[in-house]
């Protein structure tokens, strides 16, 4: 009988297995199956590889970056995206990124297949690289980091009716850099970030999370929206052609539907980026390097 492990999980992405395995099925030397990186050594046709699931467990609220398992929790698995029936085959290929689920996965000479899966929350992940016309709120609040020689900060967003409608957590990506890569793959870990806005909002909805690396400046943009359907979801779907957005001819722009507290996020007295004390939505006293 195959081992089981049942649990509550992210559904972090889905994407083609990478290959890291030789020629012969063998695996290549020095390669490590939990890092899945795409290592190519055949000269094989050109066929679709079969695709996975990455799984991260669930944070039920914030977790403290000095518990023992801490630096470990987080880390990614991997399931069998295909090859399902019935009406496990209909639910498995109903998950999207972002998805929480209940499931059990079976483990066959290490590889994962869900025996077992509901969806308990809708939330979504959309990655966009290489994004064109970066919204203004995360650009002003990155240069107010930058000029206070930090590489990671956060910022509360608010609707221009004065409203908390999302976190949005910037990481620096210099020249060389793989932020948005690690951060796709669960090598960064996305899950304390929305665990934290979770644990600050008195609803238990879906939200949205956008993972954006703009193409004109070196930094990664993590935006949790705290309402998956409301108008910034939509506008930011919309900008940057992530799915069906808001309807045509409707005139919204991400920086008038998102904006940092006080324009540029950085209180004029401290100097401090909004979002780091504790009466920042969503963002209180979160420090993002406590697993980055």
């Amino acid at each position: 009988m195959d081992p089981t492990t049942s649990g509550r999980f992210r559904v972090h992405d889905r994407r083609p297995r990478p290959d890291i395995e030789g020629a012969d099925g063998e695996p290549v030397a020095g390669a490590e199956a939990a890092d899945r990186e795409t290592i190519d050594t055949s000269d094989a046709d050109d066929v679709a590889p079969p695709e996975e699931f990455v799984l991260v467990e669930h944070a039920e609220g914030p977790v403290d970056p000095n518990e023992p398992d801490a630096g470990d929790r987080f880390d990614p698995m991997y399931a069998t995206a295909e090859g399902y029936d019935g009406d496990l085959g209909e639910r498995v290929a109903s998950l999207k990124p972002g998805h929480v689920v209940d499931a059990t996965l079976a483990w066959t000479d290490g590889s994962a297949r869900f025996s077992a899966v509901e969806v308990v929350c809708e939330t979504r992940f959309r990655y966009a690289d290489g994004v064109e016309g970066m919204f203004e709120a995360a650009v002003d609040a990155w240069q107010s980091l930058r000029a206070d020689g930090e590489a990671v900060g956060s910022v509360p967003t608010r609707s221009t009716d004065g409203d908390p409608n999302g976190a949005l957590y910037l990481f620096a990506d210099g020249p060389g850099g793989d932020t948005f890569d690690d951060l796709r793959a669960g090598r960064l870990p996305i899950e304390p970030l929305v665990a934290r806005v979770n644990a600050s909002r008195a609803d238990a909805d879906p939200r949205e999370v956008f993972v954006l690396a703009p193409a004109d400046h070196e930094f990664v943009a993590v935006y949790v929206v705290f309402d998956r359907d409301g108008v910034l979801a939509q506008t930011v779907r919309d900008t940057y052609d992530l799915a069906p957005g808001l309807a045509a001819g409707l005139d919204s722009a991400v920086p008038d539907a998102a904006r940092a507290d006080d324009e540029t996020g950085q209180d004029e007295d401290t100097g401090r980026i909004d979002g780091t004390e504790d009466d920042a939505d969503g963002v209180d006293d979160f420090d993002a390097l406590d697993r980055l």
